[in-house]
C-alpha cells in the first residue's frame, strides 16, 4: 500500500493514550519484568471506517510499525499487506518474523515452521502427484533437500562423493550415498516427524491419530491435493494449510520458554508482533486476510503460550466476527488492560471518523535488551562449567555405590478403606440447603435495615444448580458447602461495615438454575433483561456483580457469554475449564480457581514422576505411571477440556474411555477413544486394559456421579481388584471422595486435586485458612446438626474468596463513583484485586481476568477418617511460590 500523502499522522486520538502507553510496554517490557511475555494476547482488530479505509490503514499500521523499526527491526514482526487472495499470509508471517530481527534474540529457530513451509508447498506444487499413489516418501526426501539447502546440520550431505574410477569408485559411491547423502536425511527426517507430532500435530483434528509426520500429511494432502488440482484457489483447501502454517508457526514462537537460567529462555525479551492488513469483504486480498485471522483464532485453541501480539486493521467482514465469537465494540482504554491477558477472546475497536480526522499520537520505539554475544557462547561455557564439576564429582564418589530406587508410596500405602466409618456420614439434603439459604436471607434483612439508614448497600445474584433432593445428589454437587461459604463471607462482611463507613454492604439473591445449571442461559437472559430495567428498583436493589458458576458445562459458558455481552460483572466460583473465558465472557468474568490446563499439567507430571501406582503383586512398592486410562465425557465441557490438555501433558502412552451413562457422545470423542454408556462395560474393559498394563493410572475427568457407579461396578465384579488400583481425578470428585462413600474399597487408592489446603496439614497450611476452618466448623454448629462431610472441602472457601474479590471490588469502585455502577466495578475489578484469604494468597493481576496469579492448587490423597496432602502448589499463603516448590507445580 502507498504512503500516505499529507493529512494527519500518528494514531488517530480515540482516547488511545491508554493503548499508545500499553502497546510497546507489552512488545518489550523491562527486562526485569520479562516474565510478563509468558501470555498469548488477544487478537487486536482495530476497524477503520469505509470512507477512508486505504489512508487510514496506513496511518495506522505505519505508526505501530514506527515504534518496532529504527534503521532495522527492533523486535521480530511482520507486516502483512493482502493484496493476493490465493497468497497463505501465514507463510509470508513465518518468513517476514524470522528474518531481519536484532541479533540474538529469541525465538533465533524455526524448526517446526519451515518443515510444514516445505511440504505445504509440495502439496501445492504437486497437487496432481497423489493419482500416481502415496506420496509419505517423496513429502519425507522433498522436506529432507530443503533442509540440506538451508545448510547447517545437513548442509554437507549435498556434496559430491569422490570421483573415483572401477570397483574402488564404485564401492566408494554406494557407501557415499548411503551413509553420508541418504542415511542422515533419514536420520533426521525421523527426529523432525517425532518432534512434530508429539510436540503439536498429534493433537490436530488432521493427525487422525496418526503418529509419523510424513504419512499424516500425505493422507490430508491426498485430500487437499484433489481440491487444489481442480481449483487451485480451493478455499477450504487453502484454509487447512494455513491453519497448519500459522500452527507450526505459532510453536516455534512459543519456545523456548520466557525466564530462568538457560541463556536461550533469558534471551526471550521482546514479543514477535504481526500486522495484518484487512481488505473490505470483496476488495484483493481480503479473502487472504481474513483466512489468516480464521487461521489464527483456530490455531489458538490448541496452541500454548506464550504467542505473539497481532493486531489487524482494516474493514473485518460480519461473517468473520461472528467466527471470531462477535466481539462487541471496545475503547480503547478498555482495549489496554487486554494487552496483557493470556488467550482471550478477540478485542474489536472501530475508529471514529472524527478521530481518524485530526491529529494522532506517535508511539515511542520499544526498546528491548539486546546481547552482544550468539547465545551459544554462555551456553557453552555454562557446559564447559558443568562437565568439569562433574567430572570432579564423579572422581570424589566413584567408589561409593549408587543408592537403591526409591519405591516408596506417594501418601503410604493405605486404601480408602483403612480406619472407615462402618457407613457414609449422614446427608441431610434440604435441611442443610435450607439453613445456608435462610442465614443469607436473615444477612438480606440486615442489609436492607442499614439500606434504610442511608448506608450503601447493593445486591449480589449467586447463581447455583437446584435444590439438592436425596443424599446422593447432595454428594455429587457443591451447592450445599458453596452457599455456606457464600453465607460466612456475607454475615463478616456485614459485621464488619458497621465500623467502616466506606464499605458498601451486599445483598445477595441466591437464584437456582436447575440441575447441572440446564436453565443457566435463560436465568441469566432473565437478569439481564432485569437489570436494564432497574432505574425504577430501589438503590439497594441494584446488582453489582454475579458469583458463579460451580460447574464448566456448555450450559454455564453459554450464560456467561450473556452476562459478558451486558457487562455484568462475574467472579467465577469452581468453573475450571479454559473454555469457560472465551468470547464475550472475557468482557467481564474473573475466574477464581486455577484453569484446567494448570491442573492438568500438574497432574500429568505427578501422575508421570511420582510412585502412586501399586506394583503387582505387592503393596508396600509403588512406581510412576508408564500408561494413563483416561475416562471423559465428551459431551461435558469440564470433563473434555480437563481430559485433552491431560493427555497431552503425559509424557506416556494413554487409552481413552469415553464414558456417558445416558449415551451422549457429541462432540465426538478423540480419536481411537472407546464410547461406553454401561458402568459394568466400562469396568470390564477396563479390567482388561490393567492386566495388560498394570502400571497405568486411572486418569478421571468425568462427573462425581459416574465415577460412584463405576466404583461400585467395579467392586461388584471383582475381577481385577486382587491388585490396588490408582484413580487421579480432579477437584470434582472432592464432590463425594470426603463423604465416605467409599469406606469399604480396599482396593481403591483415591488422588484427587482441591484449591486449599487441609486443616489438618500443620507445617503449611496459613493463620487464614485455620481461621477460615474454625468460623466454618462454628457455622455448621451453629445452623445444621450431625457431622459434616466437608470439613476439609475446598467449595466452601471458594465461594467465600470469590465473594472477597467481588465485594472488594465494590468497595474499590464506591471510591470514584458514588452509585457503586457495574462499569465502575469491572475498573476496579481490571486494576487488581490482592488478598490473604482462606483459600490462600489471591493477587489477580492487573488489566488481566486471568484466575489469580499462581492460585493454590493441592492433589490429596484420600483417605477413610482424613485427606493427605501429597502435592502444594502456588501461593497456599503470602510469599509462597510454584517455582519454588519444584515439580510438578512449576512449569
Amino acid at each position: 500500500m502507498a504512503a500516505t500523502q499529507g493529512g494527519p499522522e500518528g494514531l488517530p486520538d480515540d482516547r488511545a493514550m491508554d493503548f499508545v502507553l500499553g502497546f510497546p510496554t507489552a512488545v518489550a517490557p523491562e527486562y526485569r519484568n520479562r516474565s510478563n511475555l509468558a501470555t498469548s494476547p488477544p487478537l487486536f482488530v482495530l476497524r477503520v471506517p469505509a470512507a477512508a479505509y486505504e489512508s487510514v490503514v496506513d496511518r495506522v499500521v505505519g505508526a505501530l510499525r514506527a515504534s518496532l523499526y529504527d534503521n532495522g527491526k527492533l523486535v521480530p514482526y511482520a507486516h502483512l499487506p493482502a493484496e493476493d487472495d490465493s497468497a497463505l499470509l501465514s507463510e509470508s508471517a513465518g518468513i517476514q518474523v524470522g528474518t531481519g530481527a536484532p541479533e540474538h534474540m529469541t525465538p533465533d529457530r524455526y524448526p517446526h515452521f519451515l518443515v510444514m513451509r516445505d511440504l505445504v508447498s509440495y502439496i501445492r506444487e504437486n497437487p496432481a502427484a497423489w493419482r500416481e499413489g502415496s506420496q509419505a516418501r517423496n513429502l519425507r526426501i522433498h522436506a529432507s533437500e530443503q533442509r540440506a539447502k538451508r545448510g547447517g546440520v545437513l548442509g554437507f550431505t549435498r556434496m559430491e562423493g569422490p570421483d573415483l574410477g572401477g570397483l574402488p569408485g564404485f564401492l566408494v559411491g554406494i557407501s557415499w550415498l548411503s551413509f553420508v547423502q541418504r542415511m542422515p536425511k533419514w536420520l533426521w527426517a525421523r527426529w523432525t516427524s517425532r518432534k512434530v507430532v508429539r510436540g503439536w500435530l498429534g493433537a490436530e483434528p488432521v493427525a487422525g491419530g496418526g503418529k509419523k509426520l510424513f504419512r499424516v500429511m500425505d493422507n490430508a494432502g491426498a485430500v487437499w491435493g484433489a481440491q487444489l488440482k481442480n481449483d487451485p484457489n480451493h478455499e477450504e483447501a487453502l484454509q487447512e494449510l494455513d491453519r497448519l502454517l500459522l500452527r507450526a508457526l505459532l510453536e516455534d514462537l512459543r519456545s523456548p520458554a520466557v525466564g530462568r537460567i538457560l541463556p536461550g529462555r533469558r534471551r526471550r525479551t521482546a514479543r514477535p508482533v504481526l500486522l495484518v492488513e484487512v481488505p473490505p469483504p470483496g476488495a484483493p486480498g481480503a479473502l487472504a486476510a481474513e483466512r489468516f485471522l480464521r487461521s489464527l483464532h483456530r490455531a489458538r485453541a490448541t496452541a500454548r503460550p506464550p504467542g505473539p501480539l497481532v493486531v489487524a486493521v482494516g474493514r473485518p467482514s460480519e461473517a468473520l466476527l461472528e467466527e471470531l465469537g462477535n466481539p462487541a465494540d471496545s475503547t480503547f482504554a478498555q482495549a489496554s488492560l487486554r494487552l496483557g491477558q493470556n488467550d482471550a477472546a478477540p478485542v474489536l475497536v472501530t475508529f471514529s471518523d472524527e478521530a481518524v480526522a485530526a491529529p494522532g499520537l506517535d508511539l515511542r520505539k520499544v526498546d528491548p535488551r539486546t546481547f552482544k554475544a550468539n547465545r551459544m557462547v554462555p551456553t557453552g561455557i555454562v557446559a564447559c562449567v558443568t562437565v568439569l564439576a562433574l567430572a570432579a564429582a564423579g572422581l570424589v564418589i566413584r567408589q561409593i555405590t549408587a543408592p537403591a530406587e526409591d519405591h516408596t508410596c506417594v501418601g503410604g500405602t493405605e486404601s480408602v478403606a483403612e480406619s472407615a466409618r462402618d457407613t457414609p456420614i449422614p446427608v441431610d439434603s434440604k435441611g442443610w440447603y435450607d439453613a445456608a439459604v435462610k442465614e443469607i436471607g436473615e444477612q438480606n434483612t440486615r442489609a436492607e435495615r442499614a439500606a434504610a439508614q442511608g448506608r450503601t448497600v447493593r445486591t449480589v445474584v449467586a447463581f447455583v444448580s437446584s435444590v439438592p433432593t436425596d443424599e446422593n445428589e447432595t454428594r455429587y454437587d457443591g451447592t450445599i458447602p458453596e452457599l455456606r461459604g457464600i453465607a460466612m463471607w456475607q454475615r463478616k462482611l456485614l459485621d464488619d461495615a458497621v465500623s467502616n463507613d466506606s464499605a458498601v454492604r451486599l445483598r445477595v439473591e441466591v437464584r437456582p438454575t436447575g440441575r447441572a445449571f440446564k436453565n443457566a442461559v435463560p436465568e441469566a437472559r432473565k437478569l439481564v433483561a432485569e437489570v436494564r430495567g432497574e432505574s425504577h428498583k430501589k438503590a439497594y436493589e441494584k446488582v453489582v456483580g454475579v458469583l458463579a458458576y460451580a460447574q464448566s458445562r456448555d450450559e454455564t459458558r453459554a450464560a456467561l457469554q450473556v452476562l459478558g455481552a451486558a457487562k455484568i460483572p462475574t467472579i467465577g466460583t469452581t468453573a475450571t475449564a479454559d473454555e469457560m473465558l472465551a468470547g464475550s465472557a472475557s468482557l467481564s468474568y474473573w475466574p477464581f480457581t486455577p484453569a484446567n490446563s494448570t491442573e492438568a499439567r500438574i497432574e500429568a507430571d505427578f501422575a508421570s514422576q511420582e510412585n502412586i501406582v501399586a506394583e503387582p503383586g505387592t503393596e508396600a512398592s509403588c512406581s510412576a505411571a508408564r500408561r494413563a486410562l483416561v475416562i471423559e465425557s465428551s459431551a461435558d465441557l469440564y470433563s473434555r477440556s480437563l481430559a485433552d490438555k491431560f493427555r497431552a501433558d503425559f509424557p506416556g502412552t494413554s487409552q481413552v474411555f469415553n464414558f456417558n451413562q445416558v449415551g451422549d457422545f457429541e462432540p465426538a470423542p478423540p480419536t481411537g477413544a472407546t464410547s461406553v454408556s454401561s458402568a459394568d462395560e466400562l469396568a470390564r474393559q477396563l479390567c482388561k486394559a490393567l492386566k495388560a498394563e498394570p502400571e497405568s493410572v486411572v486418569y478421571w475427568s468425568a462427573r462425581a456421579r459416574d465415577f460412584t457407579a463405576f466404583i461400585e461396578a467395579m467392586d461388584t465384579r471383582g475381577t481385577c481388584i486382587s491388585d490396588d488400583i490408582t484413580v487421579l481425578g480432579g477437584n470434582e470428585l472432592t464432590n463425594v471422595a470426603q463423604t465416605g462413600a467409599f469406606n469399604n474399597k480396599d482396593w481403591l487408592r483415591l488422588y484427587y486435586s482441591a484449591h486449599r489446603l487441609p486443616a489438618t496439614d500443620l507445617q503449611r497450611v496459613s493463620d487464614k485458612t485455620l481461621q477460615f476452618v474454625d468460623a466454618y466448623n462454628a457455622f455448621v454448629e451453629r445452623t445444621t446438626k450431625g457431622a459434616d462431610p466437608w470439613i476439609q472441602d475446598g467449595h466452601s472457601a471458594v465461594s467465600y474468596d470469590a465473594f472477597h474479590v467481588l465485594s472488594q471490588a465494590v468497595d474499590q469502585a464506591r471510591l470514584r463513583d458514588e452509585s457503586v455502577s457495574r462499569e465502575s466495578v469491572l475498573v476496579a475489578l481490571g486494576g487488581g484485586v490482592t488478598f490473604n484469604g482462606a483459600t490462600g494468597y489471591v493477587s489477580y493481576d492487573q488489566g488481566n481476568n486471568a484466575p489469580p496469579a499462581d492460585k493454590t492448587l493441592v492433589l490429596l490423597r484420600q483417605l477413610a477418617d482424613r485427606p493427605e496432602t501429597v502435592v502444594v502448589c502456588g501461593a497456599y499463603k503470602q510469599g509462597a511460590s510454584s517455582k519454588a516448590e519444584g515439580p510438578p507445580c512449576a512449569p
